[in-house]
């Protein structure tokens, strides 16, 4: 039986998690090849393949879409719209949240050049009425301007196209000789919000390109070197889609970073029967953490990358500017401030040696022994206990603190950090924290989880077993899923429930046609509708699960406002949006239990500092040797070559049978 593979392109690592015929998995790193991302790729793929074999099937997340977006590296765009509407993109969404800040940097350009953005005579109406017809005269200058203009890839973004596409697909088939990328709203993205929609469509358009480049020396890459594997990519909802499905809507790749560790958080909570649990990933510049409820990840239908809106399904994901990486410093008043500026992996923290000088998070750390210096972190790095006293040292003096003092300071300031955006996911959502375990991984989220958790009131954190490679397990895990959502709107008082289960057919479709090209019985795909609602004439609305009845689905939506604002009107209500999730049922990856092995699992001790214990022997084990239930009292760290567990005073940790470190943060 062949293998599956998940795989994962980090900026320095590319991980790998193999499922081999028998059920193991198997991890390794290698390093990523920038120039030609597809060859480290490839390279992971021959590191498994001794023990693995030839894949049947790779499971790809990648950043490849995120970072030409941030670094503005997309390709060049053109954009044609209904005329009186080429501003859309320049006049934006015109909230102010913070009118009063005069520190903030001015909004960003425009994804499109003005001279570039094209108007053409049509027009529907939100009902989907035609009121003017498409001028498929006007045609021939448009095209002629564009290609004038130079543009890689064009996008089609018409007013109220989410009611009645018929002209975008008109201009899509004449456009198509002339363009080879073409991004249309209605395929894209059928909601209405016309900025939001227009921003989607052009930033889905401007990485097209790269991404089919990408995709193709990806595949051709594979039928050279693994023939037959069959190839899915991650998008940012968090499941496999095809590549051909990626090719069309490069945009959902986006945010498949953060939700392929939210994914294999998802999947260890189903495996373990947690109700509740918060994925915690503390990595060297951010931390992300996302909400799961019953096995599974929140969603959110819009977020900013780059600082212009995209509307996908996402993950729910909240990032914050705090890693391991982060940077301490006084501010203007004189107060301790930790990040969001990073040393990043050049130089990196001061105690990597490697020219960084300013005192990080992972410099305290090491100075209150929460790090083990006689390690070689990843096979080559070597902390320097020296060089991250000298840079703590120097912000201590500045504050009139010890050294331990200064590192417990910048630890507590990440920290307080860290719990605001655990609380921003739970609390500020109607949930309470007490009944949430806390899932950490990432290079520096097992090291800070133990007291984040405790803080927080939570009592039970987990630490994955792959937690070194969990994105690239989380790749493997995710299942082929496709979401459709259609604007639809309707009074609940006047509800008449044909129409809105047409249009949920349509959709369901929709989802059903590339799974049932992939040969995936209808049997095995799960098919969730909800809707959008709001009280009528509000500007937002809450997704809640779909009830054919009016009055289940207005409870269904008071009950979920009563939940996140503490209170329901009794007013009139309307949806707004239908949407349909498709996915299939069981990815048929299953935990291994553990293969412990035999000895050594004691590695020695070092000296600690904790605040309620003062200095003290901090007792070192290996991880892989820990057997199930041999428990291990804290203070103690517990390390392995990619990551390391602290376990607080008065905390205990075991193994469970999966490899799993479990903390009773109460112990």
């Amino acid at each position: 039986m062949r293998s599956s593979v998940g795989v994962d392109v980090g900026g320095t690592f590319t991980d790998l998690v193999a499922r081999e015929g028998s059920g193991r998995l198997r991890a390794c790193k290698v390093p990523t090849t920038p120039a030609n991302l597809a060859r480290g790729v490839l390279n992971g793929l021959a590191a498994v393949r001794p023990a693995a074999g030839v894949p049947a099937s790779v499971a790809h997340g990648t950043t490849v879409v995120t970072n030409a977006i941030v670094e503005r590296r997309g390709a060049r765009v053109g954009l044609v719209t209904t005329r009186g509407f080429r501003d859309v993109l320049e006049i934006a969404r015109q909230s102010r949240l913070h009118l009063y800040d005069l520190r903030l940097p001015p909004k960003p350009e425009p994804l499109v050049e003005r001279r570039l953005r094209l108007e053409v005579g049509e027009r529907v109406g939100p009902d989907g009425a035609v009121l003017l017809p498409l001028a498929l005269d006007e045609l021939p200058a448009i095209v002629e301007a564009l290609e004038r203009g130079h543009v890689e890839s064009v996008a089609v973004c018409l007013l109220h196209s989410y009611a009645n596409p018929a002209h975008e697909r008109a201009l899509k088939a004449a456009l198509a000789p002339h363009f080879a990328h073409l991004s249309v709203s209605s395929e894209i993205n059928a909601e209405f919000r016309e900025y939001e929609r227009s921003s989607t469509t052009v930033l889905n358009a401007a990485v097209m390109p790269l991404a089919s480049r990408y995709l193709d020396e990806l595949v051709t890459a594979l039928g050279r070197e693994a023939r037959g594997a069959v190839l899915h990519l991650l998008h940012s909802a968090g499941g496999m889609m095809s590549a051909a499905a990626a090719r069309a809507r490069p945009l959902a790749m986006a945010a498949s970073g953060p939700a392929a560790g939210v994914a294999a958080a998802a999947h260890l909570a189903r495996s373990l029967g947690l109700a509740r649990a918060l994925a915690f990933d503390m990595g060297g510049t951010t931390t992300d953490v996302c909400l799961i409820a019953d096995g599974v990840a929140e969603t959110s239908a819009q977020r900013k990358l780059g600082g212009y809106p995209v509307r996908l399904p996402m993950v729910a994901v909240e990032s914050i500017g705090a890693g391991g990486g982060s940077i301490a410093y006084a501010d203007d008043a004189g107060a301790l401030k930790v990040g969001p500026r990073s040393a990043g992996a050049e130089p990196g923290p001061a105690c990597y040696g490697l020219g960084g000088t300013e005192p990080t998070v992972t410099d305290a750390n090491l100075v209150l022994g929460y790090l083990d210096p006689g390690r070689a972190y990843g096979g080559s790095i070597r902390l320097d206990p020296g060089r991250a006293a000298a840079a703590v040292e120097g912000l201590g003096r500045r504050f009139g603190l010890s050294l331990v003092e200064a590192a417990q300071g910048m630890v507590e300031v990440a920290n307080a950090n860290m719990l605001r955006a655990l609380r921003l996911v739970s609390v500020e959502r109607g949930y309470d924290l007490r009944d949430f375990a806390l899932i950490a991984y990432g290079g520096a989220g097992p090291v800070h989880a133990g007291l984040l958790a405790r803080q927080a009131g939570m009592t039970r954190v987990i630490v994955p077993v792959h937690s070194g490679t969990f994105s690239a397990l989380g790749c493997l895990v995710s299942p082929l899923r496709y979401d459709a959502v259609q604007t639809w709107r309707a009074r609940l008082d006047v509800w008449d429930p044909k129409p809105a289960e047409d249009r949920f057919q349509e959709l369901e479709e929709r989802c059903l046609r590339p799974l049932l090209d992939e040969g995936i019985a209808a049997g095995e795909v799960a098919l969730v509708r909800s809707a959008d609602l709001r009280y009528t004439g509000q500007n937002y609305e809450l997704e809640v699960p779909w009830r054919s009845d009016s009055d289940a689905l207005r409870q269904a939506f008071e009950a979920r406002h009563r939940q996140l604002y503490g209170y329901a009107t009794g007013e009139s209500v309307e949806c707004v949006n239908l949407r349909v999730v498709a996915r299939v049922r069981d990815t048929g990856v299953t935990l291994p239990e553990l293969e412990p092995v035999a000895d050594g699992e004691k590695a020695g001790d070092q000296r600690a500092w904790f605040p309620e214990t003062g200095d003290v022997r901090l007792p070192v084990y290996q991880r892989a040797p820990l057997p199930p239930a041999r428990p291990v009292a804290g203070p103690a760290l517990i390390v392995d070559e990619w990551s390391t567990t602290l376990v607080y005073p008065g905390q205990r940790c075991a193994a469970d049978r999966f490899g799993n470190l479990v903390i009773e943060v109460n112990a």
